[in-house]
């Protein structure tokens, strides 16, 4: 038995390895971030939220100079171009082939957001149908979703219906409004089978920003990428903000009542 006072030895933890990124590699999970994930929080407890989301006039705010980990994962059919997307916006680099994504493969990507510096972990998923029920368990504390679809294939574009409706169904808190942006891809090809004009009307039904966009030619993958951090981190302000308001109370909401003797 220790002496009481004397210093513990540390616990067992570390990195735990995680999936594989396609050749072998294990990813291993990033440090935790150095702000509490009010959305991470409710996943745990599976608590709703309370239906007041207003942002508070006064009260406890984020230091906007501390660095905020958010997680985006892009989703969408087979073969529309995801990880092309994503290697285009972290590394500048566009390959004719790529290996099919079996399950999910990692990168990250480090910028500055309204002077609030961001680690973005972006979720490259696999669009086979077989896998889809194991591709959504990846959605879990997501801050952010990219629907993509290749503007060369129409079913690919018709898809999308079930790819938002599968991801709001397992995303935690469940909103309609969650951050989303839809990317277009492959628009340096003559053979394109969605109107530009049909993808934008269905986008706008839905409130959710629609971009044309490149993977091969670089074109709009950095703004689309930039207006869904924007999104997630002004998201994660609010629930950060509101977790503070709500679980921080110094005075009594009722008062007591007199007593008549």
């Amino acid at each position: 038995m220790s002496r009481p006072g004397a210093p513990q030895p540390p616990s067992p933890g570390g990195r735990q390895a995680g999936i594989s990124a396609g050749d072998g590699r294990p990813f291993l999970d990033p440090p935790l971030s150095p702000l509490p994930s009010p959305r991470r929080w409710l996943e745990r407890s599976r608590e709703p939220w309370p239906p007041s989301r207003r942002m508070p006039r006064q009260g406890p705010s984020m230091d906007a100079s501390k660095k905020v980990d958010l997680k985006i994962i892009i989703i969408g059919a087979l073969g529309v171009g995801k990880t092309s997307l994503l290697h285009q916006y972290v590394h500048k680099t566009f390959y004719e082939d790529y290996r099919t994504t079996l399950g999910a493969s990692i990168l990250t990507k480090v910028l500055a957001v309204d002077n609030t510096p961001l680690k973005l972990q972006i979720w490259d998923t696999g669009g086979q149908e077989r896998f889809r029920s194991m591709v959504s368990t990846f959605y879990k504390g997501s801050d952010g979703c990219m629907l993509a679809f290749d503007v060369t294939d129409r079913e690919s574009f018709e898809s999308l219906d079930n790819w938002r409706d599968d991801f709001l169904e397992k995303v935690i808190p469940r909103e309609q409004d969650f951050p989303m942006v839809v990317l277009g891809n492959k628009i340096d090809i003559c053979d394109r089978q969605v109107p530009k004009e049909i993808a934008s009307a269905w986008c706008k039904e839905k409130d959710i920003p629609y971009f044309e966009v490149s993977a091969k030619n670089n074109i709009n993958v950095a703004e689309a990428f930039e207006t869904l951090a924007k999104q997630a981190l002004t998201t994660y302000k609010g629930i950060f903000e509101s977790y503070l308001t709500d679980s921080i109370k110094l005075t009594p909401n009722d008062k007591p009542k007199k007593s008549c003797c």
